[in-house]
């Protein structure tokens, strides 16, 4: 069984910055891809940001710029650094992770999701 633990959420005004932390543990790989994902009320969930085990990221167009995932492997975790954040940023954000395998990918395994509310 995967766990994911996360903090950092919470209030911040129009162009603030937060830092979201994600902690794995558990039956979880090393070798593992790790993601940030988000939900605002109303709409479909959608991926902020992964990063593979290499350090590899992608990121959707609307954080690009913004946003930085980076990851501890020793810790499996990963983190999320938001930017010149504005309000259509605020929505609940999941992380989540892909346990990678030759012959099989696992997953998503996903946390209970952090509350990011951007005031204007």
């Amino acid at each position: 069984q995967v766990q994911l633990v996360e903090s950092g959420g919470g209030l911040v005004q129009a162009e603030g910055s937060l830092r979201l932390s994600c902690a794995a543990s558990g039956s979880i790989s090393s070798i593992n891809v790790m993601a940030w994902y988000r939900q605002a009320p109303g709409k479909q969930r959608d991926l902020v940001a992964n990063i593979s085990p290499g350090g590899r990221t992608n990121y959707a167009d609307s954080v690009k710029g913004r946003f930085t995932i980076s990851r501890d492997n020793a810790k499996n975790t990963v983190y999320l650094q938001m930017n010149s954040l504005k309000p259509e940023d605020t929505a609940i954000y999941y992380c989540a992770t892909y346990l990678l395998d030759p012959f099989n990918t696992k997953g998503p395994y996903w946390g209970q999701g952090t509350q990011v509310t951007v005031s204007s």
